[in-house]
């Protein structure tokens, strides 16, 4: 699932930030369309938050996806669609550049880790 941003704003800009989900990588927990809040900085990503973050293979690609594990410096990440594996199965390690903590719309509510 990438998020929809031009090549040349791949950073986030502010604190919180307004990324929108395209792609079906997330589902259930977030569906092609959605628009979520990123938070950069605050408390340290941990397994099972889910994430904005850049593939070191594809740093043009800015993604969503669900952390799972810090790994050589970054974190290896993996969607929640068991049918779609383009995540760190076949990109590798990921540098996480903020963690999503809700969807504002179109069904608002928080985005909530999920044990692994």
């Amino acid at each position: 699932m990438t998020a929809d941003r031009p090549a040349a704003a791949r950073r986030l800009p502010w604190p919180l930030t307004a990324v929108l989900v395209s792609g079906p990588s997330m589902a259930p927990t977030l569906r092609h369309g959605d628009a979520v809040l990123v938070r950069r900085g605050g408390r340290p990503v941990r397994p099972g938050d889910v994430v904005v973050a850049v593939f070191r293979s594809r740093p043009d690609l800015l993604v969503v996806k669900r952390a799972v594990r810090a790994q050589d410096g970054g974190w290896w990440l993996y969607g929640d669609n068991e049918f779609v594996a383009d995540d760190s199965r076949a990109y590798g390690v990921a540098d996480v550049h903020g963690r999503v903590v809700a969807r504002y719309w179109p069904r608002p509510g928080r985005v909530r880790r999920r044990p692994l």
